[in-house]
Order: structure tokens, then sequence, then C-alpha cells
């Protein structure tokens, strides 16, 4: 997909604050945080949304998480906790087109989330 922004932003076509990258996964600040850490991890590969995901795609699913992971270490909240959100379409608050991770951390998070 050319067009998509996390796209550009995996390709280095487009400016992001990136904390990592690999040939399967990129993590970078989101432009507008809800949380004092809050970073996207995306797929290198376009993948619209969950509902696109295919079997082939476990392992790389599987990565997204070890990023994050490697992030929440990177920005020191590993151990206070963070809490990991992936939104799926439009009624759940999707608003970019690519799959994507939201890492947010370096508070208390409120509960319930609905």
């Amino acid at each position: 997909m050319s067009a998509c922004v996390f796209c550009k932003i995996a390709r280095k076509e487009a400016p992001a604050d990136l904390l990592y990258q690999d040939e399967w996964a990129t993590a970078f600040r989101d432009i507008r945080p809800v949380a004092p850490v809050h970073v996207l991890v995306i797929p290198n590969k376009h993948i619209a949304s969950v509902n696109e995901v295919e079997e082939d795609d476990e392992r790389l699913l599987g990565h997204l998480f070890l990023v994050a992971r490697r992030v929440a270490e990177q920005e020191g909240i590993c151990q206070s906790g963070y809490r990991l959100i992936v939104n799926n379409g439009s009624h759940a608050g999707q608003v970019v087109f690519h799959l994507h991770l939201h890492v947010l951390g370096g508070q208390r998070m409120r509960y319930p989330m609905g």
C-alpha cells in the first residue's frame, strides 16, 4: 500500500520518531500521545486490520509482541506496567488501517477501558 502512512514510515519515506526497526516490524512514538509513553508497533508488511490476518502471519504477530516488550524495557515502563491495545475497525477507534499495537505506559491506567 504505497499511500498508507504507516507503510511510508516503515519504508522511511515519512517522518517519525523511530525507536526500533527490523525486517519485520517498526516502532515509533505516536504523534498524539494519550500517556507519557505512547508508542506504536507496526508490521512492516501492510495488514489493514486483525480481520486481514492470515495463518502465514502467526510468527509476525508474535514478533510484534516481542517488539512491544523491547520498547517497554527501553522506555523504562516494563516493571511498572504498560497496556497493549489493538483497535480493530472504526467502532473500536481504528483510524489508520494498518494493523498496529499501542504501547501505553508511564502512568496508572484507568479501568474500565470501554
